[in-house]
């Protein structure tokens, strides 16, 4: 009898627990379209000031798009709409008027993964100063988590066999199983996924420290290596056409670190020589040491017909998967 009371004990346990981790799995998970912002603010608050600020710092045009497209959408919720499903979006931020001048950060409050900041202050200039105080570390917390996002969007949805990759840069990188191989040999990889609008696309080469560093003018030298590849690998349908930096546009140079390398990321536009196509690109030459060349991978984008920022997150994503072996 003992036995048999403790055989029906364990099967409720067990079947109380796997309810309560389903239970617990929907909660914890977090809604929304990627680069998408909702605010929790009054009417009066949105269309004053504090909205103005608001849309100046966290709606700012992408760096490296010819065409303007804010860096995220910012969606406006009142007070009273603020429950239940709102309260799942992936990024929050609470603006309101208090006795006390508030900021503050909390991660995963109601459901994974999340970012919801609070801004309060007793006066329109206070809640002002802490928007132009804190923006820049919103900006940073919400693009570490959307590129987080697409990468467990792309881990679901399949990954490319990458033993090519593995075995020919000693680097690990998760690409979604929609892209293919548009060219492959012993110097250069081209991977290639089609969209309704066009095509969105992954290069991975080395070049000798000397491409990148000769003569300090890092920004020229990364253009001259991009036009290069691109007349040697990156070809129009009609002859004498192939991919160049367009000169219309100066890129954006910024010298960074990706994991734990010196690194030059390189945003701008490129454009077909004897032809109109063109688009954005984002390019990472990274030194690597251990191997005595810069790592270049570069993602880059033909989609004439519809936005391109999540696209340009979307290929962000996958590059900053990268794992040296």
């Amino acid at each position: 009898m003992k036995s048999l009371k403790a055989a029906v004990l364990l099967v409720f346990v067990l079947c109380f627990a796997a309810c309560g981790k389903d239970k617990h799995d929907d909660a914890d998970s977090s809604k929304g379209n990627i680069n998408e912002i909702s605010i929790v603010i009054s009417d009066v608050l949105w269309n004053g000031e504090v909205g103005d600020s608001l849309r100046k710092k966290l709606a700012a045009p992408v760096d490296g798009l010819t065409l303007e497209e804010p860096i995220f959408t910012l969606n406006q919720v009142h007070d009273k709409s603020f429950d239940g499903p709102m309260k799942k979006g992936r990024n929050i931020i609470v603006v309101d008027k208090a006795v006390k001048k508030v900021f503050d950060f909390k991660r995963n409050n109601y459901c994974a993964p999340q970012n919801v900041f609070t801004i309060k202050g007793k006066s329109i200039d206070e809640i002002l100063d802490l928007i132009d105080m804190h923006s820049d570390e919103i900006i940073r917390k919400i693009r570490e988590t959307e590129i987080a996002e697409n990468q467990q969007r792309n881990i679901k949805l399949g990954l490319l066999d990458e033993k090519k990759i593995e075995s020919q840069y000693n680097i690990s990188i998760n690409v979604p199983v929609t892209y293919s191989y548009a060219l492959q040999n012993n110097d250069f990889v081209w991977l290639k996924k089609d969209i309704p609008s066009g095509n969105t696309n992954i290069l991975i080469y080395k070049v000798p420290y000397d491409v990148i560093e000769h003569d300090k003018t890092i920004v020229t030298n990364i253009i001259k290596m991009r036009d290069s590849i691109g007349s040697q690998y990156i070809h129009g349908q009609e002859p004498s056409t192939f991919m160049i930096t367009e000169e219309a546009y100066s890129p954006y140079l910024y010298m960074t670190s990706f994991k734990d390398k010196r690194t030059f990321e390189t945003r701008g536009n490129w454009e077909m020589e004897n032809d109109f196509m063109n688009g954005p690109f984002l390019n990472y030459a990274i030194r690597d040491d251990k191997h005595n060349c810069y790592l270049i991978i570069e993602g880059f984008i033909y989609s004439p017909s519809s936005p391109k920022r999540d696209l340009v997150i979307e290929l962000e994503s996958i590059i900053k998967s990268v794992q040296f072996l």
